[in-house]
């Protein structure tokens, strides 16, 4: 499902020119969930949002579903984001004109897939189903947190990447909601990637991987 294969980036800073990721490689085959870990700064995000197409690598390849996404230009790669791939963010990107029922659709709308009865159940499961007419300026952190997952989840997308999609949860809120990502990769035969800093949570997923100046461990 995804193949990286020497993916480089570097960013220009105060000190010069500054290298992230140095030549890293993965493979996750569909069905397969993996924890990124790192250190605060150790480009974690970098390589996250390089996978969804959101920046571009200095070099590399990055193939998801046979897709080399690499060489897609900026509407091919939006292309891939609403079809296939699905992504949790950390500042969760609710739409704020819309309802907690209308953004837990969005995506899935976009993709030509929505099923109102899969939403609604996935609502459920997050404890979100008394909230679904509330906007997102009502939410609490935690509250838009489950909204930006059931989002993700709602598409049934290929490959779903997280970023922390924990990190504003309680631990009980926490474990439910990684049950449901767990329960929907294994449903739909899709791969999940998940950056996060919980010891915890990475413990739950079937593969981890840690990154260390530049590379994979």
């Amino acid at each position: 499902m995804l193949t990286v294969r020497a993916l480089r980036r570097s960013f220009t800073g105060p000190e010069g020119r500054v290298e992230v990721l140095r030549g890293v490689d993965l493979d996750l085959a569909a069905g397969e969930t993996l924890a990124l870990t790192g250190e605060s700064g150790s480009g974690k995000s970098t390589f996250l949002h390089l996978v969804a197409g959101l920046d571009r690598a200095d070099g590399g390849t990055i193939t998801i579903d046979g897709v080399d996404v690499t060489a897609l230009d900026e509407p091919g790669r939006a292309r891939l984001r609403r079809e296939t791939v699905a992504v949790v963010f950390q500042r969760f990107n609710l739409v704020p004109a819309l309802d907690v029922a209308a953004n837990i659709a969005l995506h899935a709308r976009l993709a030509g897939r929505h099923d109102p009865a899969f939403a609604a159940g996935i609502a459920e499961r997050m404890g979100l189903a008394p909230l679904l007419r509330a906007f997102p300026d009502t939410l609490s952190g935690g509250q838009a947190q489950r909204v930006a997952i059931a989002r993700a989840l709602a598409m049934r997308p290929r490959l779903l990447l997280a970023d922390e999609p924990t990190g504003n949860l309680d631990e009980a809120t926490a474990d439910t909601t990684l049950d449901l990502m767990l329960d929907s990769v294994c449903d739909s035969g899709a791969a999940l990637l998940m950056v996060t800093h919980s010891e915890r949570i990475a413990a739950r997923l079937g593969q981890r991987r840690h990154l260390e100046h530049g590379r994979l461990a």
